[in-house]
Order: structure tokens, then C-alpha cells, then sequence
């Protein structure tokens, strides 16, 4: 990757955008929740108000131009985030941070000298903390979507639901190559270098998610609902299981993806007598034309809108597996991105050639440890740029707040 400096007027946009998306969650919140902790495992809300500028200070400013800081203090406090085990959270209190104003002040003061001398910096580092920006906008809307609704504005609701029947069919994938992995020369993480080919024998893949109509037979059968499902107690709704939406609860959306973790996912899986999609087959079934070519998106070469998927922020929630037909992969295999990322059965590690970045070490390696997962795809919140084939998300097995679906595979 170059470290020429960055063409200023196009990553200036995309950094306004960046932050435009970011800037539009947090002004989802009551002043109050942003002290709030609505994932236990993570930081409180005020960690991420600072975060981001943090972050992008400590990367271009501090670092990369040896601008002198101005707080180290807070460059410090808002650095990193973390990522504990489910059931190990944090102690610390609110009083132990800052206020929103201090925040906002040195926010404010970080954007104006980036802003200043974004044209001298290497431009990998600019592509980086953009796109670091908008994986924090997905990530900050699972953190949201666990706040009690009267901590955020309400946004309008676009109900996009039928109950009508869906076909469990199994499509049809012949052997041939996946293509895993970024060209050398263009922008990517770590972790998805170096590219290279893969065989992949034949196999078949369920032209859908699995749905929550297909995950409340499981659930009847004994298993326990995922996250975002609520049923109150008593009788006030005949008993029956709701969606709990980003801003309001909804009636369970039958043909709607379930919202699994990993290992919900495997236990469906093989209670119906079937795999998970491992990560070459996804870019088999995705990405791979039947001349043995690949293709930049599931659909093709068209440039993704709202008629491919549900992605890019079109919508805060789920839509039906089967409303975006304009995005079917060439095979006919339904919302292979966007509606949800998806789980596979591959354990996140590195691919040969794999060297980390010298300004971000940890990104990928730290999680190098036999205990996350490969997902592809995207989901409503992802932002266009991580289409991509190459990207590769990841996240443990008993995660539960992450928008991942899951779809099933017979070799």
C-alpha cells in the first residue's frame, strides 16, 4: 500500500461521512445513557463518544505526523476498547469518567487539526481510521439495540414482513475455486492478505437463512430462544414470542433471519442434520462465477443499492429473507450479503503470508486464539465499503448481540 499522500478532497468527504454516521447514533441518545453500559461486557457509552477521535488521533496525528498531543490524558483513556469473555464484565462507575463536554471539547479539537493536515498523511492510515469509524457505527448499534427504549429516540419503523411460505431449497454448487483474500496494492486489513485460490469439492447450500420461523421449531423443541426474541409474562399477547426491534417490539417476523450466536448456530445445525457453511464455501457460493471467475459482489458487477440488500444503513432491523431478490447470487442463493452477517464453521486465523500492521499489531493477531469466528456477509448496519469479498469479521461463539444469521450446507 502507498503512504504517498492521500488524494485530500475524496478521503475528506469520506471521513465527513464516516463521521456523520457515527454523529447520528449518538444523537439517537438521552444525555443520561451515554454513562449507561448496555452490553456488560463493554465499555460504557462514553468510552466510544471518545474513541473514535482518540483513535484517530493516536493513528495519524500522534503517530504517523508527530503532531504533539494536547491531552494526553484522554488519548490514553479512550484508546482501546476491549473485548472480555461473556460474563466478565468491567467494574468500573460512571463518576470515573470524564464529562460529556470534556469529550466533546476534545473531539471537536481532534477533528479540527485532522482535518488540517489530512493531505500529508499516508493514505493506508486514512482508509484505516475511516473504516475503523464504521465498523464502530455497526458496532455501536448492537450496543443501542440492548439499551431500554426510553434511553433513545425513536426512529420511524418500515415494516417489510409476510408470513407467507418459503420453499426450503438447497441449491446446488458445483467444485471449482474460491478466491480468499486481497489483491496486493489495494486497501485491506491484515488479516485478509495474502490472497489465494482454494479448491472447493461440490456441495449444497439452502437458498435462505434460516429463519425465525425455522428456528421456533427448534426453540419448541426445547431449545432456548436467541437474544432478541422477548415473550412477556403472562398472557397480555397470547404467550407468543416478539422481535425486540433497534426502537420498538414487533410480532416475531416468521421469514425475518434469526439473530443466532455461533453455537446456536451449530446446535441447529445439527439437530436438522446439517452443516455450517465453511469460509471457502461462502466465496464459493458468492463470489465465484460459473466460468470460474470472480465477481465483486454476490450479484455481480452492478455497484450495491438498497434493491441488492439489506446493508449500507438502509434499515435498523431485519427485512425477509426473500425481499431483495435483485441481490441472489448467480446460483439463486438469497441475501449471501447483507440481512445479516453469517456464520461459518472456520476458526479466524491468518492466511499465508499474514503480516500484521505495524501501526495496529493487535487488530487481527489478538484474536489468532482457536476461539472466534469467521463471518461473512454483512448486516443492515454494515457500511458499503466492507462488500468487499476479502473482509473478513469475526466474533465469539456465544457472542449474542451481533446481527448474524446462518444459513445451511449438505457436502
Amino acid at each position: 500500500m502507498s503512504t504517498t499522500p492521500a488524494p485530500s478532497r475524496i478521503l475528506c468527504d469520506r471521513m465527513e461521512s464516516a463521521r456523520s454516521r457515527t454523529d447520528e447514533l449518538f444523537a439517537l441518545l438521552t444525555p443520561s445513557a451515554l454513562y449507561s453500559r448496555p452490553v456488560p461486557e463493554r465499555h460504557r457509552l462514553i468510552f466510544y463518544l471518545g474513541h473514535l477521535e482518540a483513535f484517530d488521533w493516536n493513528l495519524i496525528c500522534r503517530q504517523s505526523l508527530g503532531i504533539p498531543s494536547f491531552h494526553p490524558q484522554f488519548d490514553k483513556l479512550f484508546e482501546f476498547g476491549i473485548d472480555p469473555p461473556v460474563g466478565k464484565a468491567p467494574a468500573d462507575q460512571p463518576a470515573d469518567w470524564p464529562s460529556v463536554e470534556e469529550v466533546l471539547a476534545y473531539n471537536r479539537r481532534v477533528r479540527r487539526i485532522i482535518d488540517d493536515s489530512l493531505d500529508q498523511a499516508p493514505e493506508q492510515l486514512v482508509h484505516v481510521a475511516i473504516e475503523h469509524r464504521l465498523m464502530h457505527a455497526e458496532t455501536l448499534a448492537y450496543l443501542l439495540h440492548n439499551l431500554p427504549y426510553d434511553q433513545k429516540s425513536a426512529a420511524p419503523i418500515q415494516s417489510l414482513h409476510h408470513n407467507r411460505a418459503l420453499a426450503a431449497s438447497m441449491v446446488e454448487i458445483p467444485a471449482g475455486y474460491a478466491t480468499l483474500g486481497q489483491k496486493t496494492g489495494q486497501f485491506g486489513w491484515d488479516n485478509e492478505f495474502d490472497q489465494h485460490r482454494v479448491p472447493v469439492p461440490a456441495f449444497a447450500v439452502s437458498k435462505y437463512k434460516v429463519t425465525n420461523g425455522d428456528y421456533l421449531k427448534f426453540v419448541e423443541d426445547g431449545a432456548a430462544p436467541p437474544h432478541f426474541w422477548t415473550r412477556p409474562v403472562g398472557d397480555e399477547r397470547g404467550g407468543k414470542w416478539s422481535y425486540r426491534g433497534m426502537f420498538a417490539e414487533i410480532p416475531l417476523p416468521l421469514n425475518a433471519p434469526a439473530y443466532v450466536t455461533h453455537r446456536q448456530a451449530a446446535a441447529y445445525a445439527r439437530w436438522i442434520g446439517k452443516d455450517l457453511l465453511t469460509e471457502p464455501q461462502f466465496h464459493r457460493a458468492a463470489f465465484e462465477t460459473p466460468d470460474q471467475k470472480e465477481r465483486p459482489y454476490a450479484w455481480g458487477n452492478d455497484m450495491p443499492d438498497a434493491t441488492h440488500g439489506n446493508f449500507d444503513f438502509h434499515h435498523w432491523d431485519p427485512i425477509d429473507v426473500d425481499a431483495t431478490p435483485a441481490g441472489d447470487s448467480a446460483p439463486c442463493v438469497s441475501q449471501l450479503v447483507g440481512n445479516g452477517w453469517e456464520w461459518t464453521s472456520t476458526l479466524f486465523g491468518p492466511f499465508s503470508g499474514f503480516q500484521p500492521f505495524p501501526f495496529y499489531p493487535g487488530y487481527s493477531k489478538n484474536f489468532f486464539d482457536e476461539e472466534h469466528y469467521v463471518l461473512k456477509g454483512a448486516s443492515p448496519r454494515t457500511a458499503s465499503c466492507f462488500l468487499r469479498p476479502s473482509f473478513r469479521n469475526w466474533f465469539r461463539p456465544d457472542y449474542p448481540y451481533v446481527y448474524a444469521t446462518f444459513r445451511l450446507t449438505e457436502n
